[in-house]
């Protein structure tokens, strides 16, 4: 059985491709935050292609849903990774948003079925959107760093490179295909502080979002997302105010804006992680 499942064939002008899984890629879901956030506001729910999920996830750790309709009727709905149209009819290209949970097997057949779907739907170049959690303070602008299949697209946008080597994620595995398909491709990857990683960071969405929008014609109001980011900065201002410790802590962050560290996923042993408990459970609380 063919893994891809197409439902239409989209009539789309030389689309951009914007990418963004959730899992491991995806700290503080900014990254699937941004590709949804994309399309809600082009108001689209069906996707024209998807890729089926039997061969490439376990079930146990990504069981499908049960759903209930209005009739009583009920029906399974399982991991999908979607490929939805977004038309953009005031600019010269359109769309193609990709989204999903990252897999977890096959990934080289899995992320080659991908650049299948983008290379037969006219796909000219890719932007894939991640985050990772790194010792960055919440009151600075969100850092992007990029990294791409051809060096000379991160220098083109000034962006600050990154020399990481370890563990990489379906978006790393996804470059590497792209690269294989001629398709070139830039990643785009929002730090986030590492004292916020328990809560959604509408922030880093945004600031994914206006990268992308400065690299491709991306013609999406932003301006809900603007508004919850307000909230969500008066929110986390509150909570440093309760701590004079945390306060001191953001303004030791704040010393040497221009260092990005990456840290691991449970919080390292000099980090002061009571008062990460502590504004954790006071946004918790605000919600």
């Amino acid at each position: 059985m063919d893994a891809i499942r197409r439902f239409e064939r989209p009539n789309l002008r030389r689309p951009t491709a914007i990418i963004a899984f959730e899992g491991w890629n995806d700290a503080c879901d900014a990254a699937s935050a941004a590709a949804a956030y994309i399309l809600g506001e082009a108001g689209l729910v069906e996707p024209f292609a998807a890729i089926d999920p039997e061969e490439f996830f376990d079930f146990q750790a990504h069981r499908p849903l049960v759903e209930v309709d209005e009739g009583g009727t009920r029906s399974l709905s399982w991991p999908l990774t979607g490929f939805y149209a977004v038309p953009q009819p005031t600019a010269d290209r359109d769309l193609v948003v990709v989204a999903g949970d990252e897999p977890s097997f096959r990934w080289r057949t899995f992320t080659r079925h991908v650049t299948q779907v983008l290379s037969d739907t006219g796909v000219e170049d890719v932007v894939l959107l991640g985050a990772f959690i790194g010792q960055v303070p919440h009151t600075r602008p969100t850092p992007i760093v990029g990294v791409a299949t051809d060096p000379a697209i991160i220098r083109s946008y000034g962006l600050s490179t990154s020399n990481y080597e370890g563990p990489t994620g379906i978006v790393g595995v996804l470059m590497e295909a792209c690269l294989e398909a001629g398709l070139p491709a830039v990643s785009l990857w929002a730090a986030v502080p590492h004292y916020l990683a328990a809560n959604p960071n509408p922030k880093a969405a945004l600031a994914l979002l206006e990268q992308t929008g400065s690299m491709v014609d991306l013609r999406t109001d932003l301006s809900e997302l603007q508004l919850a980011v307000e909230e969500f900065n008066e929110r986390v201002d509150d909570a440093v105010r309760v701590s004079a410790d945390f306060s001191q802590y953001v303004e030791d962050l704040e010393e040497d804006p221009d260092t990005i560290i990456p840290v691991a996923d449970d919080i390292a042993a000099d980090d002061p992680a009571a008062l990460v408990t502590e504004i954790e459970d006071f946004l918790r609380d605000q919600r």
